[in-house]
């Protein structure tokens, strides 16, 4: 038998076991390891909680950090474990196989919350400790009059037991005492301390302020203060401490001493920096992270007046080939190559390089000259990249594309300038790549306004904002309708009326051709079916839809049509499915068997835009094709009289051998007269165009047929 899976109750209470055990031995509590672990298992749950919601609350580490220093958990060491098992196990246990690199990323914001709100809480008892001990010193001195012996026993007792760094000095900046807590804090001898004076303890990160208060306590206008402050020890290194300096006065109220209590709070400033560090640094390449360089970003934008930025977006172009071709592994290493690189490419004053995450880099320079600065950026970019990088042996030749954002600060906010990059980015890989481009506006607007298409068009096909069009199908020789094609359009809310050319090739990349598609179709067969009710002139009206691509190669075309021309009870003759000549070029068996057995079935295959492609003529013969659909192109040379002798015989050509072929010719775009007389003394079939009439509603054909029916 296998044992059942551990569920998330069971993981957590693991996680919590862990967490006692690393912490239990620097805890000083009455309880027993067990009976701590219990205490811990609500902590772990708010931790688990934070960890999968869906927004972060750094509340809920600050609050489970407060809740460690209210534990007991006051030794130094105890953070530091907390720390690490948050770090190793918190994501493993509690993370519930979501996406690992957003956990990771949300886990060590945890734990940056975590070390706040213990390092506050921990500061805030500290606080109340010097208070109670200040208060101590303070009646041991007042005292002094009254029992000179026992107050002064009660202030030796305080002053060499307490936890903290404890001194004495007089008005004038001499030290006068100091407790071992204080010696050890600073490594010297109470000779050394004794024989220095307060004024000569200055850090070069001292803030602004800390001397001015301190001068106003010793003249006698402020009776504390409490600062974080920065001393060096007699090795050179620094002690940081949170420095609360008080004045003590005399029994008539005269300033007489000033008292500094002192806690160490070294090793918690350098654990907050290291997990500064980890929250803005990537972890891979140690370059800056997405949450650094947008603080970097912001700043810069926010700029004075004269200031401009300049930002370089790089994607490297086919990174995913190689991940999936040599391993993550090896991805890894490339990227670790590129980020020191790129690192090289940004030395100069005002200019940086993050990771944005996977293999997305961004370079940003700032100053008053940046419009040249940018060009120089982007170049030194792609010369970093020209030599190859050696992984297990192989020599990968890196490309990229970069999106260059170039202006004035104050004007954009971040998002706005990054998205512009991105855009900018994508617009020089969709060019091939290898290259950088400048932002554009206008073209930054036109992707908006593509991202926005493509985020409306599912919505839009169940709001039923599509519609159909039909223009006309003539017989040159007659002049009758014989049919109308299908021409799909949206009506967009806020953008009005739109053409296929405007959305059809988002649908294709989304996926959502295929229902839209099928839409199209259904649409269409429903009106050929009408018009045939309707009609009773030489023969039924054809209905011509075009096919996507992506169509063709989805599994259910054949069965959804032959479902719609069942359901509509319209014969198969009667519709003409489009497909273009680019989508055929080289095209398979497997290809073309859908369109053989709908070919078999009765519906006639047109091949649309003939003669843009790379027509190989010799492939007609193995299309399961009726009709070739000439391109405009051919024709327009026919739209004045003489017509260009040129495309005379290129059409001529076409016609020829299509009818050797027993195929049908229709052509597109005809617009005067004297093209429709020269496409029919050529021979062609059909044609459709402005000339005839131009896409319309269905009752327009409807019409147009009548008159020919009467005629």
């Amino acid at each position: 038998m296998t044992a059942e899976p551990d569920g998330p109750e069971d993981r957590l209470r693991r996680f919590a076991k862990i967490w006692s055990r690393a912490i239990f031995p620097v805890t000083s509590t009455s309880l027993t390891r067990p009976e701590f672990e219990e205490q811990l298992l609500p902590l772990a749950r708010r931790l688990s909680d934070t960890l999968r919601a869906r927004n972060f609350e750094a509340v809920e580490g600050r609050t489970v950090g407060a809740a460690l220093v209210a534990a007991h958990c006051t030794d130094p060491e105890a953070l530091s474990r907390a720390l690490d098992c948050v770090d190793a196990y918190l994501v493993l246990y509690c993370g519930e196989d979501g996406p690992q690199e957003a956990l990771r990323t949300r886990s060590a914001r945890i734990q940056h919350a975590m070390a706040a709100g213990y390092a506050q809480a921990l500061r805030e008892r500290t606080l109340a400790e010097q208070q109670a001990i200040s208060q101590a010193a303070l009646t041991a001195r007042s005292a002094v009059a009254e029992a000179l012996h026992d107050s002064e026993a009660r202030f030796r007792a305080v002053f060499e037991g307490a936890a903290i760094g404890i001194g004495i000095a007089d008005l004038d900046g001499n030290i006068l005492q100091v407790n071992d807590a204080l010696l050890r804090m600073f490594g010297g001898s109470e000779q050394s301390m004794r024989g220095r004076r307060v004024t000569e303890w200055t850090h070069a990160e001292d803030a602004p302020q800390i001397w001015r208060l301190y001068d106003e306590l010793v003249r006698g206008e402020r009776e504390h203060y409490h600062v974080e402050k920065a001393f060096y020890r007699p090795d050179g290194t620094a002690l940081w401490t949170n420095l609360t300096v008080s004045l003590l006065r005399d029994a008539d109220g005269e300033p007489q001493y000033q008292l500094a209590l002192m806690e160490d709070t070294t090793e918690r400033r350098l654990l907050n920096l290291r997990l500064r560090y980890e929250a803005t640094h990537d972890a891979l390449t140690g370059l800056p992270n997405r949450t650094l360089f947008f603080e970097r970003l912001e700043k810069a934008l926010a700029a004075g007046d004269g200031q401009r930025f300049g930002l370089c977006y790089l994607d490297l172009d086919g990174f995913k080939t190689i991940n999936d071709s040599l391993g993550h592994a090896a991805g890894d290493r490339l990227l670790v190559e590129v980020a020191d690189r790129l690192q090289s490419c940004a030395t100069a004053p005002g200019e940086m390089v993050a990771r944005l995450g996977g293999d997305e880099f961004v370079a940003l320079t700032t100053g008053p000259n940046t419009e040249h600065e940018v060009d120089e950026l982007a170049g030194r970019i792609m010369n970093a990249l020209v030599t190859p990088i050696s992984i297990d042996g192989r020599e990968l030749t890196v490309r990229g594309s970069v999106g260059v954002v170039e202006g004035p600060a104050g004007e954009r906010g971040a998002a706005e300038v990054l998205r512009s990059a991105d855009i900018t980015m994508y617009r020089a890989k969709s060019a091939g790549g290898n290259r950088f481009e400048m932002a554009d506006p206008e073209a930054d607007a036109r992707a908006i306004t593509r991202n926005g298409l493509t985020t409306a068009l599912p919505a839009a096909l169940d709001r039923g904002e599509f519609f159909i069009e039909y223009q006309p199908l003539v017989h040159l020789g007659d002049g009758s309708v014989r049919g109308a094609e299908a021409l799909v359009r949206w009506l967009h809310p806020q953008h009005g009326v739109l053409g296929p050319d405007r959305f059809i090739p988002l649908a294709e990349h989304t996926g959502l051709i295929v229902p839209l598609g099928r839409w199209v179709l259904e649409q269409s067969v429903r009106q050929a079916r009408t018009w045939q009710d309707r009609h009773s002139g030489a023969g039924p009206l054809r209905v011509n839809v075009n096919l996507s691509p992506c169509q063709l190669t989805h599994p259910g075309l054949v069965q959804d049509t032959v479902e719609i021309l069942e359901r509509e009870g319209l014969d198969a003759s009667a519709l003409c499915l489009e497909v273009t000549e680019s989508a055929l070029i080289g095209a398979d068996d497997d290809l073309l068997k859908p369109l053989r057995r709908l070919a078999e079935m009765g519906v006639d295959i047109a091949l649309d835009d003939f003669g843009t492609g790379y027509s190989n003529l010799a492939n007609l013969r193995r299309l399961p094709v009726s009709i070739l659909k000439l391109d405009r192109s051919f024709t327009q040379g026919m739209q004045q009289f003489p017509a260009d002798p040129v495309d005379l015989k290129i059409v001529e050509g076409i016609v020829s051998l299509a009818h050797s072929l027993d195929l049908a010719v229709t052509v597109e775009g005809v617009e005067t007269g004297a093209q429709a007389e020269q496409l029919r003394i050529l021979g062609c079939d059909t044609a459709q165009g402005w000339y005839y009439a131009r896409p319309g509603p269905p009752e327009r054909l409807h019409e147009l047929a009548l008159v020919d029916a009467t005629l």
